[in-house]
């Protein structure tokens, strides 16, 4: 409907964050483990949206539908493991910022993605 909100996270984050779990790995520091990527701030798809009109300047379509069953309405990522275990923070988790950039690389590959 909407109104969920998510956890975006910056393409560079999460390319710096598997460079940095593939430093450890060959630096011998940790095994494979798993880790969260997330800004731990949400915004929902509306704000999104929004925010992506604004950036574009174009006109988004859209429909409202009901929640997906099972759907829950706040859903972000807890980064402290991998905070704590590799130094990881994300630097760009403003979502207009995230947007901004899409957006930029969009404009200057737009055989990227159809219009």
């Amino acid at each position: 409907d909407g109104t969920c909100v998510r956890d975006y996270v910056h393409v560079v984050d999460i390319a710096e964050a598997h460079i940095l779990a593939l430093k450890a790995l060959e630096d011998g520091r940790h095994g494979a483990m798993a880790f969260n990527l997330g800004s731990e701030h949400g915004a929902s798809v509306l704000e999104i949206i929004e925010i992506a009109q604004r950036v574009t300047g174009k006109t988004i379509p859209y429909e409202i539908a009901e929640r997906r069953a099972g759907d829950p309405a706040f859903l972000v990522g807890n980064a402290d493991l991998i905070r704590g275990e590799l130094g990881w923070v994300p630097r760009f988790s403003d979502t207009k910022v995230i947007v901004e950039t899409a957006w930029q690389w969009q404009r200057t590959n737009p055989e990227g993605f159809p219009e």
